[in-house]
């Protein structure tokens, strides 16, 4: 059985569209990864508040880190599986999952890699529809 799968993707989510032989299927995974706060400036003080600052701020790019992992992995697990993959969202999320799948050795199904703004899921499964005709 065939199947191809879109999907938008961003930081906080990604927005699934499966389709098979047998119809469509549009599955929704939340990442808990949050808002990634970037500080500015030095991060190196040479006061113990400062350290305490730099400590902490590591700590949240950490967990930021662990949870984004964790978001891809699930991902990955619903599209492993595909013929084909077509990938779009607004940032950096759609290029960090294509190096998660080229590591998984999956990046051979790879069909396009697209910039694009926020969408519904009809937009999204329009789009997805569009480039994989029945």
């Amino acid at each position: 059985m065939k199947k191809e799968i879109g999907l938008w993707v961003d930081h906080r989510e990604a927005i699934i569209v499966i389709l098979t032989d047998s119809g469509e299927e549009i599955k929704h995974i939340t990442s808990n990864s949050g808002k990634h706060i970037r500080y500015s400036g030095s991060s190196h003080s040479k006061t113990p508040e400062g350290l305490k600052e730099v400590t902490s701020e590591d700590q949240r790019d950490r967990k930021f880190g662990n949870d984004l992992n964790k978001f891809y992995d699930e991902v990955i697990a619903v599209i492993r599986d595909a013929e084909v993959i077509q990938i779009f969202g607004p940032g950096e999320a759609k290029g960090e999952l294509e190096k998660r799948l080229e590591h998984e050795g999956l990046n051979a199904h790879i069909l396009a890699i697209e910039t694009t703004d926020k969408m519904t899921d009809r937009q999204i499964s329009a789009k997805v529809r569009e480039r994989f005709p029945a």
